[in-house]
């Protein structure tokens, strides 16, 4: 992490931060736009608002994390992320890649899952008021009443 500075709004565009603690790091409105945070720990971090366009946040931990409003999320890769009990009301989670991700819990009320890959993803007791998952992929997610999505 030497040379980057972690505060509200912080430029990290395609910023190297594989593995770092950044646990309660209030982010708020930062630009993560490329960064790699693979397996960071994120739990607690305030994220809002922030954008995480192709970010890899593959293995990262963003347990109990603020992603409210958090922009845009094409390309980003979440894959096997841990968001339980997440902050994501109102994300725009377009075009990323949750695949196997922990959303238990999680508050995803409103937000934007088109095109996004939710497959195998854990959303048991999520809420999912109000968010769109048009032309998203949902196959083997456990949903919200804890019933595995299969469409046939």
């Amino acid at each position: 992490m030497r040379g980057y500075k972690i505060e509200p709004s912080a430029n990290l565009e395609r910023a190297e931060l594989k593995g770092a603690n950044l646990a309660g790091a209030n982010l708020k409105g930062a630009n993560l736009k490329g960064a790699n945070l693979e397996r960071a720990n994120l739990s607690h971090a305030n994220l809002g608002d922030a954008n995480l366009g192709d970010a890899n946040l593959r293995w990262a931990n963003l347990t109990g994390a603020n992603l409210e409003g958090a922009k845009p999320w094409r390309g980003a890769n979440l894959v096997r992320a841990n968001l339980e009990r997440a902050e994501l009301k109102g994300a725009n989670l377009t075009g990323a890649n949750l695949e196997r991700a922990n959303l238990s819990y999680a508050n995803l009320g409103d937000a934007q899952l088109a095109y996004a890959n939710l497959g195998w993803a854990n959303l048991t007791g999520a809420n999912l008021e109000g968010a769109n998952p048009w032309n998203g992929n949902l196959w083997g997610a456990t949903l919200p009443n804890g019933k595995i999505f299969d469409p046939y």
